[in-house]
Parts: C-alpha cells; sequence; structure tokens
C-alpha cells in the first residue's frame, strides 16, 4: 500500500507500488502457498495472471509433490465475473465461492473454466475456509481487494498481514483502500504483535500477527 494507505489511484492503469525485490519476495511467498485468493472486483481492475513466475520455485513444488501452481480462489456475491480474464487462462486449478442466487450465472460465464461451489444464500467465510481445507489448503494467501482484506480482519481470520509500504502518496478519495471501516475485533487500542520490519529497496515490509492483540 502507499504510505496514506491506498492499494491503487484512480487511473484506468494499475499502480506498480511494490519494486522488483519486493514482487520476487511476493512470488516466494505464492510458491510458498497451497492457493491464492483475490476477489473478483480485484481481478476485473488488474486483470491478473496470479502465478508463480519462478521456473525454480515451480520445480521445486513439483519435487515436494505440490501441483506446479497453486490453487487459485475468487468469490463473489454478484457473479459478474468475464470468462476472457487472465486469471481463468494461466496456472492449474481455479475455484469460484459464490452465493445461491448467482451460482446458475457463474457456472454459465465460466463453464469449464473453474469450479464453482455455492456457499449458501449469502458469503460465508468460515464455510469458504472450511472447504478450501477439505481441499488439501493448509496455507491461504490473501492478495486483496480492500473489501475482503476488511471483512477477514473484521472477523479476526488472519494470521499474518503483510504490508509492503512504499514512498508514495495517493491521496484520491475514490481509490482503492487497504482496509475500510468495520468493527475490528479489541477495537482501536488492541495492538497487534510485530513480526517482522525489513527494507526492501524503497519499500517497507511489515509483518503483523493479527490474532495476537494485547
Amino acid at each position: 500500500m502507499s504510505v496514506d494507505g491506498f492499494l491503487d489511484d484512480t487511473s484506468s492503469e494499475r499502480l506498480l507500488l511494490s519494486n522488483s525485490e519486493d514482487f520476487d519476495r511476493v512470488d516466494e511467498v505464492r510458491a510458498s502457498c497451497d492457493a491464492i485468493l483475490i476477489g473478483a472486483t480485484t481481478m476485473r481492475r488488474d486483470n491478473p495472471r496470479l502465478l508463480v513466475n519462478s521456473e525454480e520455485r515451480r520445480a521445486a513444488r513439483i519435487a515436494g509433490g505440490q501441483p506446479e501452481y497453486p490453487l487459485k480462489v475468487t468469490v463473489t456475491a454478484s457473479g459478474d465475473l468475464d470468462a476472457d480474464l487472465k486469471f481463468w487462462h494461466f496456472g492449474g486449478e481455479k475455484v469460484v465461492f459464490t452465493v445461491d442466487s448467482a451460482v446458475d450465472k457463474v457456472k454459465t460465464t465460466l463453464a469449464d473454466l473453474a469450479d464453482v461451489v455455492s456457499v449458501g444464500p449469502e458469503l460465508d467465510w468460515g464455510l469458504v475456509l472450511d472447504e478450501l481445507g477439505r481441499r488439501g489448503v493448509g496455507r491461504l494467501m490473501v492478495e486483496g481487494g480492500g473489501t475482503i482484506h476488511t471483512q477477514l480482519m473484521a472477523q479476526n481470520l488472519a494470521d499474518e498481514v503483510h504490508l509492503a509500504v512504499a514512498p508514495l502518496l495517493v491521496g484520491q478519495a475514490d481509490a482503492p483502500k487497504f482496509l475500510g471501516t468495520a468493527d475490528y475485533p479489541g477495537g482501536s487500542t488492541a495492538r497487534m504483535r510485530l513480526l517482522e520490519a525489513r527494507a526492501i529497496g524503497d519499500v517497507v515490509l511489515l509483518r503483523y500477527a493479527p490474532k495476537e492483540r494485547g
């Protein structure tokens, strides 16, 4: 995020907050995970492939008995997905979590591009995580966007938060923020435990344990 807490600006081009060294760190974290999750809004806005880019890291996954790429996951309550997005056409297996009212729409749009699962009349993160666990996902990386970050943090479901703070100021009221308004566990005085603080070029990585509040 930027120093003032934004994930992007309001231009049509994606704002590159990280530097090359931090992008490589993200690739390393992706390679260590069983699944990577982004929201449908982030998918539509950024159109990411969401891959492990390093051949060596992919080879190490295969050597360790894992699929070459982590499972790619998205969630949508509206069912507004585009089958032409890069997410569906690169990497390995994909799964979409949605709600009862949108499941037929998603299945029609995506056909055989992804496994589509409804978790009921409303999006239930507990059910999403339970289903991922049944599919062998022990380590899940969530890459946004802000709405999903807010929901998971407010429901105390994140074990770690990795903040890469870029030396940029966005300052645009309508730009997407890392976190939104919510009733976070413990309120405004609950301090998360700091796990790591590290400079990566001109970016600062901060790792927190949000479940360990004091």
